[in-house]
């Protein structure tokens, strides 16, 4: 007989194996208990109902058992879809959103507003107490315009708007939230000297708070099974000199590349362990971080 894994059903297993599987968490809950944990919530968990529901029992049940998670969320399809309303059209250069003043306040009612409201409701109801915030709040990331160098020609520079950039980031009212037991949910964006807004990646600022909070682990939950090699099998454990390799030889391109570079820099400075996640698999966050199985890919520092 064979089991669905995307089953929620578990009434054909056996009280005794339900307490079973109970206790093998318990080293890996004494092992994170109070350590920070940073997730970057994207791709398909953001947007399947089941998955959503998923991920917010996931995060408050880390919540309860004495971790303390922070949520940095994306948004690019609902930002496409609130600027496809309004008729405008969304104009890339190498990857990058060029972000006028018009579209940056879209950006900020779609980020700040509607998908941060709809992340903090699914952890609201699923028993925690999540408290939204964007880069403003308490003069949490301080940012600066992007320059970004055209990829073929070093000497030339592309404007792309309020593109942001991290200067640095406070995390004191992120530390406060925590200490009195709330769930930060922080959505990307940042301001400049002049009060501006900046739209920043939001992997770029889940790696940079992972960074600054000492985090134990950060969890990117995205589209694919993890790093995969060329014949398609997922790679489980990779460093930083293996990744490198694996872009020089192609391996590693597109958008993996801007993933991978923050999960790098991440690792590199004190975050112990980077986890590049399947989102689409339910429950992955507890998968990967109370027992031992893979469910994705992770990034030690050395």
């Amino acid at each position: 007989m064979t089991t669905d894994i995307t089953s929620t059903d578990v009434s054909h297993i056996a009280p005794r194996e339900k307490a079973e599987i109970l206790a093998q968490a318990l080293p890996y809950i004494r092992k994170f208990h109070g350590k920070t944990i940073v997730i970057k919530y994207g791709g398909n968990a953001m947007t399947d109902p089941a998955l959503q529901q998923d991920f917010a029992e996931d995060v408050v049940l880390l919540k309860l058992v004495g971790m303390n998670p922070v949520v940095v969320h994306g948004g690019g399809p609902q930002i496409e879809d609130a600027l496809n309303k309004l008729g405008k059209k969304g104009h890339f250069i190498q990857g990058m959103r060029v972000t006028d003043e018009e579209t940056m306040s879209v950006v900020e009612w779609v980020l700040g507003g509607e998908v941060q409201q709809d992340v903090v409701g699914l952890i609201n109801a699923a028993g925690g107490k999540a408290v939204g915030l964007t880069g403003r709040d308490g003069g949490m990331i301080r940012a600066r315009k992007l320059k970004m160098v055209d990829k073929d020609d070093p000497a030339k520079e592309h404007d792309i708007g309020q593109v942001g950039d991290i200067v640095s980031i406070d995390p004191s009212v992120v530390k406060a939230l925590q200490d009195d037991q709330f769930i930060p949910v922080v959505s990307p964006i940042g301001f400049g000297e002049n009060n501006e807004s900046y739209n920043i990646n939001a992997d770029v600022v889940a790696a940079k708070l992972a960074t600054v909070l000492r985090a134990e682990k950060l969890l990117m939950l995205t589209n694919i099974k993890g790093v995969l090699d060329k014949e398609g099998n997922l790679l489980t454990e990779l460093t930083p000199r293996r990744i490198d390799e694996l872009v020089d030889d192609g391996t590693i391109s597109g958008g993996m590349i801007p993933k991978i570079a923050g999960a790098i820099d991440a690792a590199k400075s004190g975050v112990n362990a980077v986890h590049i996640l399947d989102g689409r698999v339910p429950h992955a966050m507890l998968l990967e971080i109370l027992s031992e199985e893979a469910y994705g890919t992770m990034i030690r520092s050395h």
